[in-house]
């Protein structure tokens, strides 16, 4: 049932919060500025939602536009996750498979970066290993966007390839793996500090892999983080100081990345939803080219339209993935009811 005094209360804060927007002393404070502007959409999307909800309310005709508005101001009324509209960081890591995982990799990284093309997006590699046909026994890179993170989040886990490889003779089909993870960038707002006698830096010579020079200095940055082991490498750069920029601040992403995990599964919110990172070892995909066939196991979608999406075509993909995921805090929100 929608509470009608709980959303116009809510409302009710709209006046004041487009106030603050136009108050000097919040234009100086970055951060109470992002947050401001956060609420500031939060609501503007319940007040579209709420509007919608009444028109179809008072029409009364049509009870499936009432039920669908009625779901659309259930979603407003979710808190936003502040991390959605942020960068995100993407690992791809080829599987079982040998080469064919390799070349699998390879497709995958090539099916973000155009999707990233059509939505604006910069895609900006940090580390790789390529290999000698066009693929990666991994890539790490930076998907820089508004909204990126939350377009992307639920692409972390096991995506597994079917087809026949170019050099098979007999034609079988051949099933290799990859992994991905996905988290989002960090940024100067994350309380985090990082004492130097936690890392451990090394450094290298960049040699065409991230990048496309071959560079004879020590350039290439390597940090490890000795508390947790986590690393972050960065050789895309030719200037050694600006690989360290971005090595630490991957690195930074990292860490908070796994607090938060950590946190999850504290609270036991890890498989409440596909929001997060989740198991990163589940299988959560399978692209089975002979069929022209995408499933995604977690939602039990089929999308028999496999080439338009590794050409990069992933919308209906992922809108599918972030509408199962509203239903499920829906349900959430009313305690388990729907």
């Amino acid at each position: 049932m929608i509470d009608r005094r709980q959303i116009e209360s809510v409302l009710g804060r709209l006046p004041s919060v487009e106030a603050e927007l136009g108050d000097p002393a919040i234009l100086k404070d970055r951060r109470r500025y992002r947050a401001v502007l956060a609420d500031y959409a939060f609501l503007r999307k319940l007040d579209s939602a709420w509007t919608m909800y009444l028109l179809a309310a008072d029409d009364g005709r049509d009870e499936e536009l009432l039920r669908a508005s009625e779901r659309e101001l259930t979603a407003a009324l979710l808190e936003p996750d502040p991390l959605d509209g942020r960068n995100a960081v993407m690992e791809i890591r080829a599987g079982t498979g040998g080469e064919e995982a390799a070349l699998f990799a390879g497709d995958l990284f090539r099916m973000y970066s155009r999707y990233a093309d059509g939505r604006g997006w910069r895609i900006s590699p940090m580390s790789s290993n390529p290999t000698s046909l066009d693929g990666f026994k991994e890539i790490v890179f930076t998907v820089a966007g508004e909204g990126a993170y939350g377009a992307l989040r639920f692409e972390s886990g096991g995506h597994r390839v079917q087809r026949v490889p170019e050099t098979e003779a007999q034609g079988r089909i051949h099933t290799s793996a990859a992994t991905v993870v996905v988290f989002p960038e960090a940024d100067e707002d994350d309380e985090l500090e990082i004492p130097e006698k936690d890392l451990r830096i090394d450094l290298f010579c960049a040699g065409g892999a991230g990048g496309q020079h071959v560079n004879k200095t020590e350039s290439a940055v390597r940090m490890t983080h000795l508390p947790t082991g986590l690393v972050a490498v960065c050789q895309d750069e030719r200037s050694q100081m600006r690989n360290r920029e971005k090595c630490f601040a991957t690195l930074k992403a990292r860490i908070l990345d796994l607090k938060r995990r950590e946190e999850d599964a504290r609270r036991g919110a890890d498989r409440l939803s596909l929001r997060g990172s989740g198991d990163r070892s589940e299988k959560i995909r399978t692209y089975n080219f002979p069929q022209n066939r995408v499933t995604d196991h977690r939602i039990g979608l089929t999308l028999h339209a496999l080439d338009r999406i590794i050409d990069g075509e992933m919308a209906p993909l992922l809108d599918a993935l972030r509408v199962n995921d509203t239903d499920e805090r829906i349900k959430l929100a009313l305690g388990g009811r729907r």
